[in-house]
Order: structure tokens, then sequence, then C-alpha cells
């Protein structure tokens, strides 16, 4: 999605731009690997050459920078084999794959959002692996990113990792503010605890607000982040329930817009919600404007510690009018008396085929090139980078000699976060997501920003997301409670 490290990576992506690769195809090998990550390119492989093509944004700051030794590193474990990888910026990674997926000669392998495989798998340009990814490959993952891969019987790739939209917060503000921030990262909160604490955190001088206790980025289609990730937490973890009854109609949709308002009209968040973009968000967080800021993300921590290096040197280049920030992982507040479910995006290497069916072999040796990019030391290097957990058994052994800056609260925080990510539901019908999909961008996101903006009631924006869906999915067709 706004793919959480695409504003932070975009400016280090590459400047070289390479023509559009097709996919090329040849007799290759067999499968076998091992979760390693540093399978035996002897065991059952032929010795006929194959290239298999890659197309790559930015994923971390140093991810593309470290292109060749990749692809070395893939042909001196699969000596015939060869690594082909074309580099994206973040910005233009949809068009390229897009242009090359319409002209029926896709890359064998593209680093996407696995919310993107319906897209493809409705286009008939995704390559199902199910049947040629070996038992080590699978095994090697944590199996619940592994099943955000998947679309219905279908296995489309491997993930590279699990991100948690969680919530940040700042060590110095909220001791000030008496939050036991340690008890938070273990236990959760409830909304109503969250309120008040986040009330404890604003700080006025006169009239003027100093400093609010909580912003959430809003602007444009952000908003959707910020209402998808606190609902999780209102007993709705997907649009549609497990029978694929549409969920947002519950009553407890309606309590947690009215808890959206509260927060504003406490005075705990801006009343210009609406206006602040993803930039501003965190710039009001380095520069002391906000104790906690939303969506928050593993990779901020680092960020946050790079800035306070900058600051400490004295160098010109930190954020303007920014402090020291140790920077904290929260959980999002739960409501209700829900339980805690958090908000994963799954980004990963999704295959693709051509017009044409791919050989055995050549689809064979697509399965090897996109488990040596997900496992092992790629994963492992690119993982630390972002400070998400690793999500293979190789990657976390090969991390084991590789250090990284980070706070081990943090580390247990996201930990706790994990266990309790909301499910993958491959199970949810292509059509019924893309009316969902049509729904929120027609519905839910401009009816969001006139509720950030008091220009309607939360019982307004109710009554119309609850009408829009019984029109889409019928009176049957939606919860009723």
């Amino acid at each position: 999605m706004a793919r959480k490290f695409r504003v932070l990576a975009s400016v280090l992506a590459l400047s070289v731009s390479l023509s559009a690769l097709a996919a090329c195809s040849s007799k290759g090998g067999d499968a076998s690997s091992s979760p390693s990550g540093t399978a035996s390119p002897s065991a059952g492989a032929s010795e006929a050459k194959d290239t298999i093509t890659a197309l790559l944004p930015p994923v971390s700051a140093n991810y593309q920078n470290n292109f060749e030794q990749m692809a070395k590193d893939f042909n001196a474990l699969y000596p015939n084999l060869t690594l082909k990888i074309e580099p994206a910026s973040w910005e233009d990674m949809t068009q390229k794959l897009d242009t090359q997926v319409n002209a029926g000669s896709p890359p064998d392998i593209a680093f996407i959002g696995s919310d993107g495989i319906s897209k493809y798998v409705q286009q008939g340009m995704l390559m199902d692996i199910t049947d040629v990814a070996t038992p080590d490959m699978i095994n090697d993952f944590d199996k619940a990113p592994l099943e955000y891969m998947k679309k219905g019987d279908g296995l489309y790739g491997f993930p590279a990792y699990m991100e948690i939209h969680a919530l940040g917060g700042n060590k110095q503000f909220l001791e000030e503010a008496g939050i036991d921030w340690k008890n938070v990262q273990k236990n959760g909160w409830t909304y109503e605890e969250f309120r008040e604490a986040i009330k404890k955190g604003v700080v006025k001088e006169g009239d003027k607000t100093k400093r609010y206790g909580f912003v959430f980025a809003n602007a444009g289609v952000t908003s959707k982040d910020y209402l998808n990730i606190l609902i999780k937490n209102a007993g709705m973890p997907s649009a549609f329930t497990q029978d694929l009854k549409y969920a947002y109609t519950s009553k407890n949709y309606l309590e947690v817009l009215k808890a959206v308002r509260q927060l504003i009209d406490d005075g705990s968040m801006p009343k210009e919600l609406s206006s602040v973009d993803a930039g501003k968000r965190w710039n009001m967080f380095l520069t002391g404007q906000t104790m906690i800021t939303g969506k928050g993300l593993a990779t901020f921590e680092n960020s946050a510690n790079k800035n306070n290096e900058k600051l400490k040197a004295n160098d010109g280049s930190a954020v303007e009018g920014s402090i020291p920030v140790e920077y904290i992982v929260l959980p999002v507040p739960s409501f209700l008396g829900q339980p805690p479910v958090s908000s994963p995006a799954v980004d990963g290497y999704v295959t693709f085929r051509g017009k044409k069916e791919p050989t055995p072999e050549h689809k064979a040796n697509v399965v090897k090139a996109a488990y040596f990019l997900a496992s092992g030391k790629v994963a492992a290097t690119t993982n630390n980078e972002l400070f998400v957990a690793h999500i293979t058994k190789s990657g976390r052994e090969a991390a084991k000699s590789m250090t990284v800056n980070r706070n081990p609260d943090n580390v247990a925080a996201v930990e706790v976060l994990l266990s309790h990510a909301a499910p993958a539901r491959p199970d949810i019908p292509v059509e019924l997501g893309a009316k969902a999909i049509k729904l929120e961008d027609e519905v839910i996101i401009p009816k969001f920003q006139a509720l950030l903006a008091n220009e309607i009631t939360p019982e307004d924006m109710y009554a119309a997301v609850k009408n829009a869906a019984i029109k889409e999915f019928g009176q049957d067709g939606v919860v009723q409670d």
C-alpha cells in the first residue's frame, strides 16, 4: 500500500533503467532445496541453462545496491541458472509491471503486496507453484505470512516479510505522561485506556496546542489505513465474516466511528487531521509535536535512530527542528471487549507466467529463484535493515551473525503483535473482494474524510456505508446485528 517503505526508500532507487525483460524458458532442473537457503545445486539439477527475470523495487535502503551480489550468489548456487534483475522505483513499479503483463511477457518474479495477487489471478498471469515448491521450502516459512500468498487453492510466490501496522510513541513523553508503556507492549490497552492516555500527552501554551497526544496520517486515501487498523480491533478482522457476509454494517463499526470523532473533539488529535499526510505526521513526531504517531512501522525506529545520530553529530541534514527521540512500538487499542487483532501487510516475491504455459523445468527454476530471494541471507539482510521480524527459519539463522541496533523491548512487542495478526483470507472470492474495494473507494474513504473534517456525524457515515453495502451485497449478504 503505500507500501510502508516506499516513501523512505524511493529516494534511494537506482536511476538505471533496463529494458523490459521477457521471461526466458528452457529446460532446467527440479526445485530441490533446503531450508538453509543454500541448497546443493547438484541435488537432481540439470545442466541446461535458463534465465529467471525479476522486477524489484527498493525494498530497503540498500536493497537495490545488492542486486549484483544477489545475482552472483544465485549463480554460484545454481551454475546453470542466471538471475536477471530489473530495478524499478516504487513510483513506477506498478506501471512497469502492468505494461509487461499487458504485453503478455511479465517478469518471472515481481515484488508486490499480497493484496495485489487477486488482480493478476483474474488476468490469468500468475503462476501457481503449489506443485513445485518443495516441502523444505514451504516448511521454512512461518505459516501465517505464507497464507497471504495464496488465493483459493493456489500458491503464487513466497512472502518477504509480515509487517505490522502499529503505533509509535516517544519514550520520554510517554513516561512524562505516566504511561506504563512496557505493560502496554505486553498486554495491550482498551480504547478507554488509550483515550485517557493520549489526553495526558497533550501540552498547551495558552490556547495553542504545542503537542498532541496522537497524530495519524489521514490525507486522501491514507485515511483508510487509520480506519482499517481500528476496526480490526472491534471484532471485524476482515471486510467479510467467515460465512462471507460483509462485516462493516455491524453496530461495532458505528462505535469505532464515534471514537474517531471523540479523539479529535477531546483535543487529543488535531482538528485538521484530514490534511495530515504521512510526511507531516512523521515530521510532527520527530519535532516533538505529538506523543504517539501512526501508522507506526518497525522501520521508523531505524529512521528515528539515524536522525538522532545526525543531531548528535550536528549534521545539518537532520530534520529541521527535530529533537532526540527514542521510538517505542505500541499496539492499537481494542474496542468493546473484543480481542486485539494486528493489521499486517505482507509483501513478497510473486510468480508470473506469460501467455504460453511455462515448461516444468523453467517453472521449477523460477521457484528456486523466488525462494532464494525470500529466505536465508537475502531475507535476513533486507529484514534487518527494515527492522521487521524474520519469517523464515533460514532468515533467522542467517541473521544471527548480523548486527542490528534495535530496542529489545520493541523486538518483543512486535512478536506479540505478530502473534495475533489478522489471518489471511484466501477463501474470499475475487468478485466479493473487488466489490468491497469499490465500496471502500467510492463511499468509505470520502465519507471518512468528511467525518474527520466534522462535516458529517458518525451516524451519517454509518448509514451511508450500510445502505451502499446492502445495495452491493443484498440484505442477506451483510451483517445485521
